[in-house]
């Protein structure tokens, strides 16, 4: 696992578990970073009251294809909750709004441009997936500073994909004008456009990208554009975000049990699918997350699943958004959230 992964999971654990005994009034328990996983899942399941859990297990929870329903798979697996896949984030948002889900995993930019449209009465529970984006290349493509030159293909024309990349270029004092950036609509375009060119750049999420290397030897995913992220930063615009876990305030409010055993579970859950991926990776198949078990068991480690809540939560999206906020107003609904919209 890669030195962020384990700083941040580890963070990330001892939060979510220490949110649920502040909401549920559990008593102290030792920190989940100094424990292993048995260990935290024993923890997790003493703070947990029965009405608890049979509140947290009604929840309906809506998540969409591909990484960011990873971190859900083992509560899937034990129906810790009434889950929903959905192929695109239009499905699920909506019935949030209409009080037909009580959670969803969104995409950041859409948790904050929701909390626009209603005026502030949406609350992020947790960062749920940092970035899944991958430079892949047969060439020597090392860091952000190699692209200099490279014909660089990617999806998401006008999108979140092309802000993120356009700031992580000019965090890394590298000129967009310095390569030539080309845009294709779909993953699979971009993936077989390196496959015949091995000198250029693909610039791929997960799971397409390592899709593109077992089908090609000499490619490689050379750049975590995440990792490229907070060494290009410093930690001063936050994290590479991609997904959200989002209520409405009113939810949060009348089920502070549930949401808070909903995060406790969402803690370890997604702990294994970083620390053990085979544990999940038939449910992760059957539940049509990725559809191809080798593909999985590669991709999940490189997914970058978390479940960061509270201040750690804040500090990794903040100032995600306000980076993006600088690219495209519009792509986080016009403004950046104020500090309610984080579930403190």
């Amino acid at each position: 696992m890669r030195r962020i992964s384990i700083r941040l999971m580890a963070a990330a654990l001892a939060a979510c578990l220490m949110a649920a005994c502040l909401l549920i009034g559990c008593a102290p328990s030792a920190s989940p970073s100094e424990a292993d996983q048995s260990s935290a899942d024993e923890s997790a399941s003493q703070e947990i009251s029965e009405a608890a859990a049979a509140a947290a297990d009604a929840l309906r929870i809506g998540s969409l294809k591909g990484p960011t329903s990873i971190g859900l798979a083992s509560m899937m697996a034990q129906d810790q909750g009434q889950f929903t896949i959905a192929a695109t984030a239009d499905e699920i948002a909506p019935k949030l709004l209409q009080d037909e889900l009580d959670i969803v995993l969104v995409p950041a930019n859409l948790a904050a441009t929701l909390y626009q449209r209603t005026d502030g009465a949406i609350r992020a529970l947790d960062v749920n997936t940092l970035g899944v984006l991958y430079a892949v290349t047969a060439s020597d493509v090392a860091s952000v500073d190699d692209l200099r030159g490279r014909t660089v293909y990617m999806t998401g024309k006008g999108t979140v994909p092309e802000y993120t990349v356009l700031a992580l270029l000019e965090a890394s004092g590298v000129a967009v004008e310095e390569l030539d950036l080309q845009f294709r609509s779909e993953p699979a375009e971009v993936a077989a456009l390196i496959a015949q060119n091995h000198e250029a750049v693909g610039i791929l999420p997960q799971p397409y990208a390592t899709s593109a290397t077992m089908k090609d030897d000499a490619l490689q995913e050379t750049i975590d554009l995440t990792t490229a992220w907070e060494e290009a930063t410093g930690g001063d615009r936050g994290s590479l975000v991609t997904g959200v876990t989002i209520a409405k305030a009113s939810t949060v409010e009348a089920q502070p049990e549930a949401i808070s055993a909903f995060l406790a579970r969402h803690a370890v859950s997604a702990a294994i699918a970083q620390d053990d991926p085979d544990a999940i990776v038939d449910e992760v198949v059957s539940l049509g997350i990725i559809e191809n078990a080798q593909i999985a068991q590669q991709a999940i480690p490189r997914c970058n699943v978390v479940c960061l809540t509270g201040e750690t939560m804040k500090d990794a999206l903040a100032g995600y958004l306000d980076a993006l906020y600088a690219q495209a107003p519009d792509a986080v609904g016009g403004a950046v959230p104020g500090s309610d919209f984080y579930l403190i």
